[in-house]
């Protein structure tokens, strides 16, 4: 399978890979998953950390070099990832989560995620 993990997924994975379910631990560690990275997540680290916000302590480059190294696929945004967000319905409003499931659903990939905003999409999402 081809898995795009939601934010605070790669954030868990890399730091705190406890609060991972089992179910999650089994897809990253699965080798016959392709797992990839959307620079809309290294984004919202970035501008999460700028504010302060205490659950975005990582060094985002430091990060970003380390998922590369271990064999991750990083996924640029495109316009034609920004168009699709406009197709979406509007069960939330956080426009990280919804730029990572036009991705995922542009690119044919499942989003992974432990969010249950994002769950209710349901189409190429796999809760975690």
């Amino acid at each position: 399978m081809k898995l795009l993990l939601d934010t605070h997924i790669l954030l868990w994975a890399a730091g705190h890979p406890e609060k991972l379910t089992d179910s999650a631990r089994s897809l990253l560690t699965a080798p016959e998953n392709s797992l990839f990275f959307s620079a809309a997540s290294i984004w919202e680290i970035v501008i999460k950390i700028g504010l302060g916000r205490a659950d975005f302590k990582v060094d985002p480059y430091r990060l970003r070099k380390m998922l590369v190294i271990h064999g991750y696929t990083e996924l640029p945004i495109t316009s034609e990832h920004a168009l699709r967000v406009e197709t979406m319905p509007l069960f939330h409003k956080d426009p990280f989560d919804r730029i990572l499931l036009a991705q995922a659903r542009s690119e044919g990939l499942l989003l992974v995620t432990a969010d249950a905003s994002i769950a209710q999409h349901q189409e190429s999402v796999l809760a975690v």
